[in-house]
């Protein structure tokens, strides 16, 4: 039975782990019939696929120099070992291995970043792995069969960048469930969303300085300034994070309408998606947009910034209205408008994406694998 390696070891949280459970999850049901399926994890308790050998990592993520050794030592090692037919690292890193067919799946957006001395201060571990992850992606990508990305804009500027044929450049929308089948509607009286209290927005957000946070905070103070006080808006802050939530819940915590909530775990994710009205995306750099998707399929209202992903990530949706990254008075105005019920949505459609392009993990294994 020929051999396929999955490659995890750095992934234990947020959208890379969803990606990568994803992954298995698929292959668990589809493929273990086929192949002996080898997976490679930080901790081998965050998984449950009976069908997948899982190798466990627990160093992976205590030290950059473990990883290294790892992807660029150990690994051409155990390659040889289990001399697999394919080696899929499914995080960032082109590894030193032996295998009949390799690849990479590319979804840290990082090294897009336009990087600003203030960064420093505010993140400084977001600024360096910035300034890193160029020269990172960089070691041994021509060496693989393919490279998977998340969007086109990202393989446009993979090709330019790392000079790669864009044939060899795979578009993935592998997080795309495309479940949901929306219409225009009148959303608030079928919804059930006008009730008497607060009208609630959401942003789910790590405090990193290109979620664009502080856009949000911005608009909610104005709206507050202007009277309106029938709202709330929930961000997943609190402040003790790093400089970046500390400035910015200095600076609004004094806002009413502001509720700095703190990280919270997917499940409770899950559970305010159900409960408020709204989700705002303000993020300014994104291989994808998870929270658009997740949220996408309860049919709700969107207000998203206007940037080339968070449209792919959209694909065809009505209820979706997009304000410019920086302008918070633009997106006070679409939130007032949700507030008094009386929003036009300006909507979004699909793009056409050329080959190769993978809708869900059957299409991309299917390209891998040339099944």
């Amino acid at each position: 039975m020929k051999k396929i390696v999955i490659s995890g070891i750095n992934i234990h949280q947020g959208g890379p782990m969803t990606i990568l459970i994803s992954c298995l999850d698929f292959m668990d049901k589809n493929l273990a019939h086929k192949y002996e399926i080898i997976a490679l994890v930080h901790d081998k308790d965050k998984f449950n696929h009976e069908n997948i050998k899982l190798i466990e990592f627990p160093l992976s993520r205590k030290s950059w120099l473990a990883r290294i050794y790892y992807e660029y030592f150990y690994f051409k090692r155990l390659s040889k070992e289990i001399s697999p037919n394919l080696w899929f690292s499914i995080h960032d890193i082109t590894p030193n291995v032996l295998a009949d067919i390799r690849v990479v799946y590319c979804h840290n957006p990082s090294l897009f970043h336009k990087l600003k001395i203030k960064d420093i201060l505010l993140d400084g571990k977001f600024f360096l792995f910035a300034s890193f992850y160029k020269y990172l992606y960089q070691i041994n990508i021509k060496d693989n069969d393919f490279i998977v990305v998340q969007q086109d804009w990202i393989r446009d500027n993979f090709r330019e960048l790392f000079k790669i044929d864009k044939n060899n450049i795979i578009v993935a929308h592998c997080n795309d469930r495309g479940t949901m089948q929306n219409e225009l509607i009148n959303f608030f009286e079928e919804k059930n969303l006008m009730f008497a209290e607060d009208i609630l927005f959401f942003y789910p957000a790590l405090p990193r300085i290109f979620k664009n946070i502080e856009v949000v905070c911005e608009a909610a103070k104005y709206l507050s300034d202007l009277g309106n006080k029938n709202f709330k808006v929930k961000l997943t802050i609190d402040g003790n994070e790093n400089n970046y939530s500390r400035q910015i819940v200095s600076k609004y915590s004094n806002v009413d309408s502001i509720d700095f909530i703190g990280i919270q775990p997917y499940d409770e994710i899950q559970e305010l998606y159900k409960k408020v009205a709204c989700l705002i995306f303000p993020s300014k750099l994104e291989t994808w947009g998870l929270p658009i998707t997740e949220f996408k399929e309860l049919g709700k209202p969107m207000l998203c910034v206007d940037l080339p992903y968070a449209h792919e990530t959209i694909g065809d949706y009505n209820l979706v209205s997009f304000f410019k990254e920086d302008n918070y008075v633009e997106l006070a105005n679409l939130m007032l408008g949700l507030i008094k019920n009386d929003i036009s949505f300006g909507g979004n459609e699909k793009n056409n994406i050329q080959y190769p392009f993978a809708e869900n993990w059957e299409d991309l294994f299917s390209l891998i694998l040339c099944n």
